[in-house]
């Protein structure tokens, strides 16, 4: 069915210094919903169904680009990171020079609802994305209802690493698209198989189509190595969630090869009253065959939350 014009629209904003590109499923006056992506990923790797699915329940939702991916800003003008660097400084207890942290990242999030004029917001971030909506939400609570962290961590070191052959495929960096498509194509291909869940198909061809889209989309890999310097440098970021007060789920994957279970584990325990969701057979990925169960358990999250707001059971007065 096509959509209506108000249920899907797409611009860009300047937000924290810089633009943001996003689009928007649902009714624009609803309750929002904002999508924060991972790392070295687009917006449009939240898939449209998915969204499809939580606009339905009565909910507007906004995907965007974080910057450095997709159609939002890429600080190109900020040399290549060097990473043996960053661990040293890390080793040493320095700060490393970095162009950015995911600090930066989640006030790009606050100055996209600054610009769209939401006082306040459901927040869902997936794996470095769920990071940053753990840090909007601990640093800016009154502008969150609720946060959901999906296949994501709190950069605990103490956690398990990921997998090393997960570790180095997603560090290796891939063949030029142009000059070598098959190469680029069996590269990202075998990195999103490693990381899929056993408990649902793998379906090369989407895959495949996926990875074709976003090439398409935009194509901009050094973007990639800053984003993975910003999460390393911000480091464990346990300190900051005690003040989390909003409905918090935790969704994560009992077969995650990129973050462990007991990474989501981690964050469940850090929040007060978290709720965590241990689904068998997912992975580091969000296959069609859990679309219903995910969406379900966000719009039950955000539908509790949003009782307590309108009742005044949890109410704080919007700030910016």
């Amino acid at each position: 069915m096509a959509k209506r014009p108000e249920d899907l629209t797409m611009t860009t904003v300047r937000a924290n210094g810089i633009t943001l590109h996003y689009d928007s499923f649902g009714a624009i006056d609803a309750e929002a919903m904002v999508l924060i992506a991972g790392l070295g990923t687009q917006m449009i790797r939240w898939p449209v169904p998915f969204c499809e699915a939580l606009a339905a329940r009565g909910y507007r939702v906004i995907r965007f680009d974080n910057r450095d991916a997709g159609l939002s800003t890429h600080l190109s003008h900020c040399p290549a990171p060097d990473f043996a660097a960053l661990a040293a400084a890390l080793a040493r207890g320095q700060r490393p020079d970095v162009p950015y942290t995911l600090h930066d990242m989640a006030a790009d999030t606050i100055g996209l609802l600054d610009a769209l004029a939401i006082p306040r917001a459901h927040l869902v971030g997936r794996s470095m994305g769920g990071m940053i909506a753990q840090l909007v939400t601990a640093g800016h609570a009154p502008r969150v209802l609720s946060l959901t962290a999906m296949m994501s961590s709190t950069g605990n070191p103490a956690l398990p690493s990921a997998a090393p052959e997960v570790m180095a495929l997603l560090t290796r960096p891939a063949p030029d698209p142009v000059a070598d498509e098959a190469g680029f194509l069996a590269h990202h291909l075998g990195f999103a198989r490693a990381i899929a869940g056993p408990g649902f198909p793998f379906d090369e061809d989407a895959q495949r189509a996926r990875i074709r889209a976003e090439t398409a989309r935009a194509w901009h890999p050094a973007g990639f190595g800053r984003q993975l310097a910003a999460t390393g440098a911000t480091g464990d970021i346990r300190p900051r969630l005690a003040g989390i007060s909003a409905p918090t789920l935790v969704v994560h994957g009992t077969d995650d090869r990129l973050f462990p279970p007991a990474c989501g584990a981690d964050i469940a325990a850090n929040v007060a009253g978290a709720e965590l969701l241990l689904i068998d057979g997912m992975g580091h990925d969000l296959p069609p065959g859990l679309y219903r169960q995910v969406s379900d358990a966000i719009a039950a999250l955000a539908a509790r939350a949003g009782g307590e707001a309108s009742s005044g059971a949890c109410r704080r007065d919007p700030v910016g």
